[in-house]
């Protein structure tokens, strides 16, 4: 005989979960039990919104491995919830696993009892509590298979303690097969041939591909599309990555005015939320090709004039296919070249910042110093406002797992929970988060976690004292003298990290930056390179908000 938290850790094991992020707690302790019994890693950290982070991390660098946080009873769930609703509106699949109160108990006034399922619900794809103990292998396929069907996003499951810790029997108990592995759906072929036929015509097209490329696996698939069509393609959320980084098709900086001009618009598993102003970036005139997984998807915010509905890697073939069947002539070379010659031009632009000598140092060229140095093996994390801003203007993301955000709620303090499931799921690769200083405070106390488990994590503080992204807005709208809550001070972060057992380094001019991340890097502990930037105070730059 065993008990629950043991069936828990064996459903999880089943579902490909490599790890347990947690805050113990004494509601949960028969899973952390349960989990030595399964070989399942157990990582514990300093905060239970680090542990989701570093769940939600775990599912984005393993497909169809799925990340699972396991959360103490009351305070440890509700601090797990705004890693939960930042997985919800990234779109990554995670298992969370709350304690309860005794069931016995429920409704009584337990230690810590509070109406987890009815929080947690509208923020996850599921949410739901078992009452038995032989059915907790039942309730995780379930959980698990919410989580990764259609468009991805968390699962809640809670098991109050005396169900975790009621006797239970492996023999008697069936485990069934769990994966996290999305089923394909396919595309309806008059779907496709309408695409095909829309595209066909346009003569300025631009494609926006997103997170729904990662999830279908279409990385691939959306890469031959791009080539043999020579379609401008421009990326955003974890769909970053998903194309090389110098394909002649992939651009960044010219998306204003390619929106504007053009006349079809291909909207690749992204939504038209606030970073395309809701559909109002794209030309008036444009029609609409939208391939998505969910057709609830479709038409959001802009109505799409074809919808195609399907695992986006098959989407992209069989349009490839219905190209070559239908003798199609699709290839706009012309017009990506016309924007690679803008965008060219638009990069010089950028030389002189990329360049700057001063001290503090020029955002742009902390930017350019991070991408000189960094390589193909290593997995970049931004956790920030502008600064994270500034440098995905400049460094490249070289593979399809090579860069995490938090996505589009704009969550800070990912960065050292991310980095602590990179580094656990690929302990040979270099890991390094870009953080702003203001992001740094939020979960700066995880490099203790790095530490204990030996992590040698690498962060890079670009620190101008203030909360960067607030500061030109409010002085823009209400003038210096009215600044309030946006300043910070000049904190050697560096030695915080060096008082945790990690390794610091700071740096006030762009030449000792190198120096300061081969150091860092070559101590072979977690460590923090702290580099003083220059403060802008200027006008606001535009609203993100909106």
């Amino acid at each position: 005989m065993t008990h629950g938290g043991r069936l828990v850790a064996r459903s999880l094991r089943e579902a490909g979960v490599g790890a347990i992020f947690t805050l113990t707690g004494g509601h949960v302790m028969p899973i952390l039990d349960g989990a030595l019994d399964e070989g399942i890693p157990v990582i514990d950290v300093r905060h239970e919104q680090a542990a989701v982070h570093a769940a939600d991390a775990y599912s984005r660098l393993n497909p169809g491995r799925l990340g699972c946080a396991v959360l103490t009873a009351g305070p440890g769930v509700t601090d797990g919830v705004t890693g939960i609703a930042n997985a919800w509106r990234a779109n990554s699949p995670l298992l969370v696993i709350g304690g309860q109160g005794p069931f016995a108990n429920l409704g009584r006034g337990s230690l810590q009892e509070m109406d987890h399922v009815g929080m947690i619900r509208p923020i996850s794809k599921w949410a739901d509590a078992c009452y038995q103990t032989d059915r907790i292998p039942e309730y995780v396929e379930v959980a698990v298979r919410h989580a990764v069907a259609g468009v991805p996003g968390p699962a809640f499951l809670e098991i109050p303690m005396d169900v975790l810790m009621g006797p239970a029997s492996l023999d008697d108990v069936a485990i069934p097969p769990i994966t996290a592995t999305p089923p394909v759906v396919h595309p309806d072929p008059a779907d496709v041939a309408a695409a095909v036929k829309t595209l066909a015509t346009a003569q300025r097209p631009v494609m926006m591909a997103g997170t729904g490329v990662k999830w279908s696996g279409g990385g691939p698939a959306l890469q031959r599309f791009a080539e043999e069509t020579a379609l401008p393609t421009f990326v955003n959320g974890m769909g970053r990555g998903q194309m090389p980084h110098d394909s002649p098709q992939l651009f960044n900086r010219v998306r204003r005015e390619a929106l504007r001009e053009c006349d079809v618009f291909v909207l690749a598993g992204s939504p038209l939320d606030f970073r395309l102003r809701f559909g109002g970036s794209i030309s008036d005139g444009a029609r609409i090709v939208q391939l998505d997984i969910d057709a609830t998807l479709i038409g959001q915010n802009r109505p799409a004039d074809v919808a195609v509905v399907g695992n986006l890697g098959v989407v992209f073939d069989r349009m490839l296919d219905e190209i070559g069947a239908s003798n199609a002539t699709v290839d706009f070379s012309d017009w990506t070249a016309e924007l690679r010659a803008r965008e060219d031009q638009l990069e010089t632009q950028f030389e002189a910042q990329l360049c700057s000598d001063e001290s503090p140092v020029d955002p742009l060229r902390f930017a350019a110093e991070i991408r000189d140095f960094v390589d193909e093996d290593t997995i970049l994390i931004g956790d920030g406002g502008d600064i994270v801003a500034q440098a995905s203007k400049v460094i490249p993301v070289r593979t399809p797992d090579g860069w995490m955000d938090p996505g589009p709620l704009g969550t800070l303090g990912v960065g050292m929970p991310f980095a602590l499931a990179a580094q656990h799921s690929f302990p040979d690769r270099k890991v390094l988060i870009i953080y702003g200083d203001g992001a740094f405070g939020l979960n700066g106390f995880e490099y203790d976690t790095a530490v204990r488990f030996g992590f040698p994590i690498v962060g890079i503080v670009g620190n101008d004292a203030a909360w960067g992204q607030m500061l030109r807005p409010q002085v823009g709208l209400y003038g210096a003298d009215r600044k309030v809550a946006v300043d910070l001070a000049e904190t050697r972060y560096d030695r915080v990290v060096e008082a945790l057992g990690g390794h610091g380094e700071f740096c006030q001019r762009p030449e000792e930056i190198r120096p300061a991340l081969e150091r860092a890097f070559a101590s072979g502990r977690p460590a923090l390179v702290n580099v003083m930037i220059r403060k802008d105070e200027g006008a606001p730059k535009g609203s993100t908000y909106v």
